[in-house]
């Protein structure tokens, strides 16, 4: 197993459906090209992945939410971390 999906194995995770799990590990793949702070770039890459998320029919709970964000900062650099929290707000408008 590569380093980049060792947080796919934590065992704070167990609990999550492995399709959601895969579905996050195809969504990291895409994001990685997305410029977080070109807000032109990012609503296509929302958009592609709300298509995306209804075609597999995923969705995540707020707890999943939050459960993945705290696994996913133990295993990442400062710089993913902004980039999640760049994305996050889009999703916290409210």
């Amino acid at each position: 197993m590569s380093k980049v999906n060792e947080w796919m194995n934590d065992p704070e995770l167990a609990g999550v459906d492995k399709a959601k799990l895969d579905f996050l590990e195809k969504l990291f793949a895409m994001s990685s090209s997305v410029n977080a702070k070109n807000q032109k770039e990012m609503l296509s890459f929302l958009m592609s992945l709300s298509k995306l998320s209804k075609e597999n029919n995923i969705s995540f709970t707020k707890n999943d939410v939050d459960l993945i964000i705290s696994v996913l900062k133990k295993y990442s650099s400062a710089d993913d971390i902004s980039k999640m929290q760049q994305i996050s707000a889009f999703f916290h408008y409210r």
